[in-house]
């Protein structure tokens, strides 16, 4: 594990923090694993608890994790206030797909289809960015209620949703349109408006259906 830990530090050193993925980045803030638990696996663990974990539950879904305890688990959370405050995303202002894309860019390169929603105030600064589901997309699981569970409980005025299209292809498949219909119609009924819905590709780049002309309702 040492060599691991050395490799991820001389490729910071030569190429910057921007070149390595989120379960790396991770990897380098625990700097160890357990006997039972390998530091890149433990990383990735600590990496999809983060996204799907409610603001208020980071600490206690860290710290339920085999192989960390309250040390780790402060340690990553201090790390994820440093990256807020110097060059988060919260407070940002969200006018076009150009202006969250940095925001959600990291999720291009996921293996999996994740479907990610974007909380936006009044004012449209991002609350939060949320998983909502991992896998392949369907009516069945991006339901409205899963959608919108967390933005009512943010008070959010507005939201984004996005997903990444594993295969690079970033037109939008008929079931794309239909579930960006149904969350745009459930959003009008709750009062929270559907702004964009963006697919993310892991070779750059994205499609809005605002940007296309695309009706979203």
């Amino acid at each position: 594990m040492k060599k691991g830990k050395i490799d991820l530090r001389e490729r910071v050193r030569q190429l910057g923090p921007t070149n390595l993925g989120d379960t790396e980045l991770i990897a380098l803030i625990l700097r160890t694993g357990t006997s039972s638990t390998p530091l890149m696996e433990l990383a990735g663990q600590v990496s999809k608890g983060m996204e799907t974990a409610r603001p208020e539950a980071v600490y206690e879904t860290l710290c339920s994790m085999e192989g960390m305890g309250p040390t780790k688990a402060t340690t990553v959370m201090a790390a994820m206030e440093l990256g807020r405050r110097y060059a988060g995303y919260q407070s940002r202002k969200v006018h076009t797909a150009a202006d969250v894309y940095p925001v959600i860019q990291h999720f291009s390169d996921r293996k999996q289809e994740q479907f990610i929603c974007v909380s936006l105030n009044g004012a449209h600064e991002v609350i939060a960015v949320r998983v909502v589901s991992v896998g392949i997309l369907n009516r069945t699981i991006v339901h409205p209620r899963e959608v919108f569970g967390d933005p009512i409980t943010d008070r959010a005025a507005a939201i984004i949703v996005a997903h990444n299209h594993p295969s690079g292809q970033l037109e939008p498949s008929e079931e794309d349109r239909n579930i960006t219909r149904r969350l745009a119609e459930a959003g009008e009924l709750l009062g929270i408006h559907l702004l964009d819905h963006l697919i993310l590709s892991p070779r750059g780049g994205y499609f809005s259906f605002t940007e296309a002309g695309l009706a979203l309702g």
